[in-house]
């Protein structure tokens, strides 16, 4: 979405140039606009996430759903985020509603789960709206996955070392 802003922008500045070619000074005041718009935008802080990797190797977080604290793990082999019955059940999802159709492997074996979208996930200053994810039936998992339904939503992820990052787009 900024980055089309970005492009309108240097349209509209260019058009403006145009019109104005006549008149070096309006040229010079509309160069000097757009430079500073741009650096404007070069200096507004990048929406990151930062995690650092657990004793037992895995990158583990706490994210909101909905509004309500759930703690994650990140899954890059989960193509969506899958949640726990009792997360989704806190996080006030309508499970009554849940058909549970679609196969999937967890870590303990073969279960069913089911599609919802999540109204809203965040995780720090990364806000995804209208996620897909998947719940399992109550018991079948021990802990929540961040999966790729919602990295994929990111301008980029990256591992350095311990520290897991995900940027999202400004």
């Amino acid at each position: 979405m900024s980055r089309v802003l970005l492009v309108v922008l240097m349209l509209a500045a260019t058009a403006g140039a145009v019109v104005a070619y006549g008149d070096p000074e309006r040229i010079a005041r509309a160069g000097d606009t757009v430079s500073e718009l741009l650096r404007r935008r070069a200096a507004s802080p990048a929406r990151a996430v930062q995690i650092p990797r657990g004793q037992s190797g895995e990158f583990a977080l706490h994210a909101k759903i909905n509004g309500v604290n759930a703690p994650m793990v990140i899954d890059t082999g989960a193509t969506s985020v899958v949640l726990t019955y009792e997360t989704a059940k806190a996080a006030g999802l309508p499970l009554e509603l849940l058909e549970y159709d679609v196969d999937v492997e967890t870590a303990g074996g073969h279960t069913r789960a089911a599609r919802l979208t999540l109204d809203r996930l965040a995780i720090g200053k990364l806000v995804e709206r209208s996620v897909p994810a998947l719940v399992v039936p109550h018991g079948q998992m021990k802990t929540n996955l961040l999966g790729m339904s919602f990295l994929d939503r990111l301008e980029s992820w990256e591992v350095h070392a311990d520290r897991l990052m995900l940027h999202g787009y400004p």
